[in-house]
């Protein structure tokens, strides 16, 4: 967890909470790697103050680190997210007797400022599947690349759990799709028709005139033959997005806010939608009910033709 330009007394602490988080909160490691990043970045502003422990932390400290981060122009939401992550430690350093008084305010004292996820239309994403098909690759890579679109949508993966997904987690048949989330949490999801065809034409038809694709369990495959990496993912959903004209800020995450904003829009439950994107708190899955909001009010003010006059005469 530690980037070895801190004091030692800090550098074990943050390797022994690492390893916690890892073994027995069962966080993956990207997600370890954002908390040590944050936690850094708190380690590097004690050692401004010449204080050398954890343990002589108190709420004044943090006050001033609360003010420290304002002053760096870091968003509300960034700072938010920095507090719980040492609230989360200072818990963890008094459950194992290595600081006597958790300093950090049980409460945020900010308020997260509400920032609505980007999502697609559903003519867009039509225009986003279609978009390999216009590009200069071969057959094989553009059915690879349809089928990776079409899942990521219909499925609302997260990019790790599409790097992570092996054949055997997909039943074509039955249009399911057994998925590890975060902190190795499993779900069953579902796929549409569309996405099924796809996944069916590109397993059965290309993947297997991959070299070596015999020697690997992973769904989506190289050219030569080693499973996609996240980074792979990211710049092919970059890349059809340019093809398709929809620029360069659509990223795999933009498809699962997509179908969870499209399943809502659409009438399903919030709690079915919780569920299907693996979201532990339906707190989290509250968001997508802003942006159907923002939008219906949208559609109804640029669509109903007494909408201005109503609105002006309120």
């Amino acid at each position: 967890m530690s980037n070895g330009l801190l004091d030692k007394n800090f550098e074990s602490y943050l390797d022994a909470y690492s390893e916690y988080l890892l073994r027995h909160r069962g966080l993956s490691d990207a997600t370890v790697r954002t908390y040590a990043q944050d936690l850094n970045t708190f380690v590097h502003f004690l050692m401004t103050l010449k204080i050398h422990k954890f343990d002589s932390v108190d709420r004044r400290i943090i006050r001033s680190f609360l003010v420290f981060l304002v002053d760096s122009a870091y968003k509300r939401s960034s700072i938010s997210r920095k507090l719980s992550v040492l609230r989360g430690f200072y818990r963890w350093l008094v459950s194992e007797e290595l600081a006597l008084l958790d300093p950090v305010p049980r409460r945020s004292v900010m308020k997260k400022e509400i920032r609505l996820p980007r999502f697609l239309s559903s003519d867009e994403i039509s225009r986003l599947i279609a978009s390999p098909k216009s590009g200069a690759s071969s057959e094989l890579l553009v059915n690879r690349d349809i089928a990776l679109l079409e899942l990521i949508y219909a499925a609302g993966l997260r990019v790790s759990e599409v790097n992570s997904m092996n054949i055997k987690d997909l039943d074509l048949e039955a249009k399911t799709l057994r998925i590890i989330g975060k902190g190795d949490k499993e779900r069953i999801s579902l796929i549409g028709t569309s996405a099924a065809i796809a996944l069916e034409k590109y397993i059965n038809l290309d993947r297997v005139k991959v070299k070596n694709a015999d020697q690997t369990n992973a769904i989506f495959l190289t050219s030569r033959g080693s499973r996609l990496s996240v980074r792979s993912i990211q710049s092919i959903v970059k890349k059809h997005s340019r093809l398709a004209g929809l620029g360069n800020e659509v990223h795999t995450h933009t498809l699962r806010h997509s179908f969870a904003t499209h399943l809502i829009n659409g009438g399903a439950d919030l709690r079915i939608v919780q569920d299907l994107l693996g979201h532990s708190s339906p707190a989290t899955t509250q968001i997508y009910t802003h942006v159907t909001g923002v939008e219906s009010r949208k559609s109804y003010l640029d669509a109903h033709p007494m909408a201005q006059e109503s609105t002006e005469a309120i």
